[in-house]
């Protein structure tokens, strides 16, 4: 059976949301220079209080997940009811594994190279480089649950998606305490103030959310630009309520404290229906704007889709190791990036300098990635073994974990033949039109 066309509108909106995170995470990030030489980096939440609110844009992961979800459903729901959606989620999880290996397997050389020449550019990048991987464990989280989802939208429809608030709420309420009123009222405040405890559930109730949402649009359970501007107002006033109750502003965390991303909070659902209902309000004039164009596969907007959605995978994994080749190459130009604070003369040229820089050095990386990947791709037997899948799958969780937690060292040393396994593993279980599905998808 031929595969459905592409939907051009939700290839865009990843595509965006892509270009957000990536440029989200330069601008975040601020190389700190002493006598010429780089020495450190901040955050621009820690650096500038008013980037908080800006985090409110910025925070794109939930349309990520939304529109996946939205993308996939069509194709999950056929293969469960031909008998299963494991080798669908097997093959997603090898497109995440093959290009993991080449870049931890960069890290361990880059590592091994700093500890024979001192790698002091690398030693201030060192978490940096792998902080982003926690977004591919959440991913393949909820996309491991797909099916479930599924099956609760076709019981429940919206009110799957009711429980999961009702879940997450709940699990806020239990971390705070707060079981009356007048706690109630101030239930951000205690949030921020105690250990997240029962409440890393939300790790996985949240961020499953933007997946039920996703599979309830695309099912056409809440559609046109009336919803969509429902879903704006319902999102401004949760968040200026959970603002008033004491959440904090921000939407990402620079610490395992003290923000809504380290487990996710009820402040960060309010993003969410923010999102959702940017997506619907503006679907009609996008579509029209899509169509009109000749966004066709080989031409105009649609090829710059394409492009970016081939280009998405390489470009997340390795946008941020372009931050070493442009601190480099700031330092030999003596070039103003590190600009001081927000305030300070230069500051916005720094930016611009240390933007501008890493613009110039992915394109390279980004070119030599794609070309290694391009003449390794080769066709794969398909192996009906499922435990392949279990152990390639737990290996792969393990790898990218060890990264996250411990940074290119020791952690990238750990990662990599943990990697190498599930890219093995699955790569034996996943049938050549699997993979092709899982990266059209």
């Amino acid at each position: 059976m031929p595969n459905p066309p592409r939907d051009l509108y939700a290839d865009a909106l990843r595509a965006c949301a892509l270009l957000v995170v990536v440029l989200g995470h330069w601008i975040a990030t601020l190389p700190r220079l002493q006598d010429g030489r780089l020495v450190d980096t901040d955050h621009l939440l820690a650096a500038w209080d008013g980037a908080a609110m800006l985090t409110w844009l910025v925070q794109v992961v939930p349309l990520f997940v939304f529109v996946s979800a939205a993308v996939s459903a069509g194709g999950v729901a056929r293969r469960v009811e031909a008998g299963g959606a494991a080798p669908w989620w097997a093959a997603r999880a090898l497109a995440l594994a093959r290009p993991t290996v080449t870049y931890v397997a960069v890290l361990v050389a880059l590592a091994l190279l700093g500890l024979a020449s001192g790698g002091r550019l690398l030693a201030v990048f060192d978490q940096s480089l792998t902080v982003h991987l926690w977004f591919l464990l959440m991913l393949l989280t909820v996309q491991a649950l797909l099916p479930w989802c599924l099956r609760l939208d076709a019981r429940y429809g919206l009110g799957a998606v009711a429980a999961l608030v009702a879940l997450a709420a709940l699990l806020d309420i239990a971390r705070a305490g707060a079981w009356s009123p007048g706690e109630l009222m101030r239930l951000g405040s205690l949030v921020s103030e105690r250990p997240a405890g029962i409440a890393w559930l939300n790790m996985l109730v949240v961020w499953l959310l933007p997946q039920q949402l996703g599979i309830a649009w695309t099912r056409g359970r809440f559609r046109g630009a009336g919803a969509g501007l429902g879903l704006i107002a319902l999102g401004a006033a949760w968040l200026v309520l959970a603002m008033a109750s004491g959440y904090p502003v921000a939407m990402v965390g620079v610490a395992l404290a003290g923000n809504n991303m380290l487990p996710p909070t009820l402040a960060l659902v309010g993003v969410m229906w923010l999102q959702v209902g940017a997506v619907l309000a503006f679907e009609p004039l996008a579509r029209r704007i899509l169509s009109g164009a000749g966004a066709g596969a080989g031409r105009g907007p649609g090829r710059i889709i394409a492009v970016l959605g081939a280009l998405g995978m390489p470009l997340y994994l390795w946008h941020k190791l372009a931050e070493l080749p442009a601190a480099w190459l700031g330092e030999r130009l003596g070039l103003p990036i590190d600009a001081g604070v927000p305030g300070e003369a230069g500051f916005w040229l720094g930016r611009a300098c240390w933007i501008g820089l890493c613009l110039l050095m992915v394109a390279p990386v980004i070119a030599a990635v794609v070309r290694f990947e391009l003449r390794r791709d080769r066709d794969v037997p398909a192996v009906a073994h499922t435990w392949r899948i279990v152990l390639g799958g737990l290996a792969l969780y393990v790898g990218l974990a060890a990264a996250l937690a411990w940074g290119v060292w020791p952690g990238a040393l750990i990662a990599l033949p943990a990697v190498l396994l599930a890219s093995w593993q699955l790569r034996q279980r996943t049938a050549v039109a699997e993979i092709a599905s899982a990266r059209e998808n």
